[in-house]
């Protein structure tokens, strides 16, 4: 059985979200809150937390996973993005939207499209993502905790512990989260493409 953390959404207990950061670095798996919903959590060079994300979700190997930032500081190192879509994305960041883009050679190519190379990027605006990744000083890879054969995401924690306690190392429970995806925003094909509509609006992207 997972380990289990109870933690305030507004005033995040430092403590726990260590421990949790302490379990990414040793190669664990991790349930935690973002602004849309609850989310998967590995560190970025894990290829087996990789797999195993994989075969839990049964995802596709062409799958895209996302990388989530503490701030648009540290997408520079991973994806390709010019000065326009730069002002775009900063206006848009922290926020419950996925952005497809341009990935660089220093990305792991496991960790990209593998027909396109590009990832996504993500900035949560959720007080618990962003400690946990203050604590980490590093981005996070990640997916929507969607199970197979669900349409939606799971978003009680009781539920999460029930369905995921014992194929993942640690669940942080941030009380009652989203069930509506992020919006999805591709910049990778030479144009601004939405790919999803979610629960972050598009309007500016489709002007």
């Amino acid at each position: 059985m997972s380990q289990y953390f109870k933690v305030h959404p507004v005033d995040p207990q430092r403590r726990l979200l260590q421990r949790a950061a302490d379990i990414i670095r040793g190669g664990g798996i991790i349930v935690y809150p973002t602004d849309s919903s609850y989310a998967f959590g590995w560190h970025i060079g894990d290829k087996a937390a990789l797999d195993k994300i994989r075969w839990i979700r049964q995802t596709e190997r062409d799958h895209d996973f996302t990388l989530v930032c503490r701030d648009l500081s540290e997408i520079a190192t991973y994806a390709k993005v010019d000065n326009s879509e730069y002002r775009l994305l900063r206006a848009h960041t922290p926020g419950p939207y996925t952005f497809i883009l341009r990935a660089t050679h220093e990305t792991p190519k496991r960790l990209q499209d593998p027909k396109r190379r590009s990832i996504g990027i993500r900035v949560p605006d959720h007080r618990i993502a962003q400690e946990l990744l203050e604590i980490l000083n590093e981005p996070l890879m990640s997916s929507t905790l969607l199970l197979p054969g669900d349409s939606v995401p799971l978003t009680e924690p009781e539920e999460v512990v029930e369905r995921v306690g014992k194929l993942v190392d640690a669940i942080i429970d941030g009380g009652a989260c989203g069930m509506e995806p992020t919006s999805i925003v591709d910049f990778s094909r030479g144009e601004i493409v939405v790919l999803r509509k979610g629960k972050g609006d598009t309007a500016a992207f489709e002007a």
